[in-house]
């Protein structure tokens, strides 16, 4: 190697983890995103720890979702993140007025967790990472990773098992606590655990993704091979025009 080699690939290693970095933010929300999904469990268990009002504790929790959608929308930021939280709060509202148990207000986002946690681990045994499916829109890549970028596929399959062990793990410790703990202590608990684990689990995703292959933008690809073809027929039109041009001129020399 070089001393004019290193910078070079320095500075491209640099770039695919900037990239990898910015690619990560936008799948999972960045600090809005943490915030968006903290905050409404984190009223709903202060209001019931100091009253122990479902109902306000539930509507509150409801309308902190709403209005973090409408502070989006005004922004005209994207709303996915906050509208999967309106969802989730939605559901876990519903389920506690319907049963009167406010322990049930987390039940749906606990069932949530588990669900991915093992849908992460299934799909990866299965060769289709979920951790991939997620992120190879964000990187252009699509399932190319699948059949043309082996070290790539092995970075998601690290990912998505980092992932599903460390939402299972959590469900571990969650579930004991619905069935043996009051409302506000598993509230506390589950508020504890939103950010660290996340943030663990994107971290070891970047990791992983850091140290593989470059993804393969196929959407490039596609753009060059459209204007490949677009200049070979160009260059037959352009050929036809000038063998009809020659044939013109013979005819009137004739």
């Amino acid at each position: 190697m070089t001393s004019l080699d290193k910078p070079t690939q320095d500075t491209q290693t640099d770039d695919a983890r900037a990239v990898t970095e910015a690619a990560l933010f936008e799948a999972f929300g960045g600090v809005r995103g943490m915030v968006e999904t903290v905050l409404p469990g984190l009223l709903f268990v202060t209001i019931f720890t100091i009253n122990k009002d479902l109902h306000l504790s539930a509507l509150a929790a409801l309308a902190v979702s709403l209005l973090l959608v409408v502070v989006r929308l005004v922004m005209r930021d994207t709303v996915k993140h906050a509208f999967s939280g309106v969802f989730g709060v939605a559901f876990g509202v519903v389920f506690a007025m319907m049963t009167g148990n406010a322990k049930n207000f987390y039940l749906p986002g606990m069932l949530y967790t588990l669900g991915l946690g093992l849908a992460y681990v299934i799909t990866t045994l299965a060769g289709v990472p979920l951790m991939g499916l997620i992120l190879g829109p964000v990187f252009k890549e699509n399932l190319s990773w699948r059949t043309r970028n082996p070290g790539r596929k092995k970075a998601y399959a690290k990912a998505s098992y980092a992932w599903g062990g460390i939402l299972l793990a959590k469900c571990a410790i969650l579930f004991p606590l619905y069935w043996w703990a009051d409302t506000a202590q598993l509230g506390w608990v589950l508020v504890a655990l939103k950010i660290p684990p996340f943030l663990l689990a994107v971290w070891l995703t970047w990791v992983f993704l850091a140290k593989a292959p470059a993804p393969i933008d196929v959407f490039a690809e596609m753009e060059a091979e459209e204007k490949a073809e677009e200049e070979r027929k160009a260059a037959q039109a352009a050929e036809r025009g000038d063998t009809e041009a020659a044939g013109g001129r013979h005819r009137r020399e004739a």
